[in-house]
């Protein structure tokens, strides 16, 4: 088992995510087809279950990509599902102290580093070698989004088996007193800089859910995960494109008549 983007990390480079909100196997496969470097399932906010959740890996697999999972909450059982399922990496939400980042770590982890229970279904298939590489493959990834885990950041970085951290910039920015998603704020700014320096002394990937227009911003700021794109973004702003062009007729005629 291989985990491209861990090695992408390791050699310092920046991997942009696809973030799929949608239940349906037919938008895995064609976000996963394009050049991203991770395709993420969101079943915390998202609209996808775990019986959804599990074609769709199996088709961000079969496209040849990096399957990648946000599990509701830092439970053991849903994040074991997820890896049995043949997710290759798992943001866990709200993770705040030491002892919640040793969960999200154990739950990842086969003894003696951690208490994963071993059943991988459908992530051994086709691979021999899965147990004797999960530990070292599978990326833990503990989300740092509110001010009791920027408190706690340098103690929760230092738990061995955190491979990177992923910041939700809404909820980091309610704890912080503004407004969520706020931007150029100097305490929002001074929180970011503060992660990024500190998985800088730890050796962790820094990780942010972003857009396209923040993504150079958050590149140059020292982040090496970013979540630039969602398929309801992706298919929103496209219908709106296309509405535009359709309304002000400023197509140049040459297009195809199929529309799918």
């Amino acid at each position: 088992m291989e985990n491209p983007a861990k090695a992408a990390w390791k050699a310092g480079k920046v991997t942009y995510v696809a973030w799929l909100s949608l239940p349906n196997i037919y938008t895995a496969e064609g976000m996963a087809r394009l050049d991203f470097d991770i395709v993420n399932i969101d079943m915390q906010h998202g609209l996808i279950d775990y019986s959804d959740a599990v074609p769709m890996v199996q088709a961000i697999k079969a496209a040849g990509n990096t399957p990648f999972a946000r599990v509701p909450w830092n439970e053991p059982g849903i994040i074991g599902k997820m890896l049995d399922a043949g997710a290759k990496g798992i943001i866990i939400p709200m993770v705040n102290t030491v002892a919640e980042a040793e969960a999200a770590v154990a739950a990842c982890r086969y003894a003696p580093a951690g208490a994963r229970s071993f059943g991988p279904t459908m992530a051994a298939t086709g691979d021999p070698q899965y147990y004797d590489t999960a530990n070292d493959q599978v990326a833990c990834i503990p989300m740092i989004e509110t001010t009791e885990a920027l408190e706690n950041l340098d103690a929760i970085l230092a738990v061995p088996g955190i491979d990177a951290v992923y910041v939700g910039p809404a909820d980091l920015s309610i704890t912080l007193g503004l407004r969520p998603g706020t931007d150029n704020s100097g305490s929002f700014d001074d929180a970011l800089k503060k992660i990024v320096d500190g998985c800088k002394k730890h050796g962790v990937t820094p990780g942010i859910h972003a857009s396209a227009a923040l993504a150079k911003k958050r590149r140059d700021g020292g982040f090496q995960m970013i979540t630039i794109s969602s398929d309801r973004g992706a298919m929103a702003q496209g219908a709106l494109d296309d509405l535009k062009t359709a309304h002000e007729g400023t197509g140049d005629g040459k297009g195809s008549e199929r529309v799918y």
